[in-house]
């Protein structure tokens, strides 16, 4: 029996999300995909910050008063918030998510330079005191959010579990961030569209991807416009301000976190962003405010 393409879509992280994969039957390729889907949604349920009973929300009340112990899962990821600190020249910084309490990106209106005043002290990865597997924050009101990597966590869990069953051919689609288990069944890449930042129903380029992970961070996901100038939900953790150099960064890399995390430190760093990428090693494609294309000589990029 010849493998099929078989697209299951499902919610998961307030987006729209979806398996592919390659399989004999119907029934397989959802017996398969509900293996995927049940491991997203448990790294949902486990580390959200909108679920009172998750790993995160835990840390996030002990603020200021105690500290949380934390199983091996949840300590290597804040070892790994804390590789991304450094990587980033602590740009990266799992502790802005307080920044929220400044920014909407739903309605065009600029925080008050004293909200921004207020929450910044809150902010420092520095301040984060990690000691055989417990996590406590020192300030009341500091919070923690994975949200800068959880998705493409959860992309490489679930590829990987998926993989570990054998399938060969297919990805995860994360909103966006994705992760590749091989191939289509004849050999050929998937062709991914890269999103045009300004042109909603547009592509810029078409990637063709076989193994790996994609991630791309933009400043047309969440923004408003006001005066002429966007702002952007990619925060700057020293300032408290939305960054401006770029409109897109896609990184392909081994796994779907190296992937998205370079998009995002390439985001954060702005001016600085097109010698990080080079320095990376991945293939990359992004625009800047000008329009301008960067993309690393040789990516197998199909330019729209």
């Amino acid at each position: 029996m010849t493998l099929q393409i078989h697209r299951l879509s499902f919610k998961a992280m307030g987006s729209a999300c979806e398996v592919v994969l390659a399989a004999q039957t119907q029934q397989v390729a959802e017996q398969m995909a509900k293996l995927a889907i049940d491991e997203v949604l448990r790294i949902e349920r486990k580390y959200s910050r909108y679920t009172s009973d998750s790993v995160i929300a835990q840390i996030n009340r002990g603020a200021g008063h105690e500290k949380v112990h934390c199983d091996d899962e949840t300590w290597s990821l804040f070892q790994f918030a804390a590789q991304l600190h450094d990587k980033s020249e602590g740009l990266f910084d799992i502790t802005s998510g307080v920044l929220r309490q400044a920014w909407d990106f739903k309605k065009p209106a600029l925080p008050s330079a004293q909200k921004l005043e207020e929450l910044l002290p809150l902010i420092g990865w520095h301040q984060v005191a990690m000691e055989d597997h417990s996590i406590a924050l020192p300030k009341l009101g500091m919070e923690v959010d994975f949200g800068g990597f959880g998705k493409e966590y959860a992309a490489d869990r679930a590829a990987q579990l998926l993989t570990e069953k054998g399938v060969a051919h297919g990805y995860v689609n994360l909103a966006g961030d994705m992760r590749f288990m091989g191939p289509k069944p004849s050999g050929e890449p998937w062709l991914i569209g890269i999103q045009d930042p300004r042109q909603h129903d547009e592509v810029v380029a078409t990637l063709p991807m076989s193994q790996g992970g994609l991630a791309t961070s933009g400043d047309y996901e969440r923004y408003f416009e006001m005066n002429g100038q966007r702002y952007c939900h990619v925060l700057n953790p020293r300032t408290g301000w939305p960054v401006k150099y770029w409109r897109t960064v896609s990184v392909t890399a081994p796994l779907a976190v190296l992937a998205g995390c370079t998009a995002t430190i390439a985001m954060l760093k702005e001016v600085q962003g097109p010698e990080f990428l080079k320095s990376t090693g991945f293939d990359y494609l992004a625009i800047d405010q000008s329009g301008n294309v960067h993309i690393r000589n040789d990516s197998r990029a199909d330019l729209n």
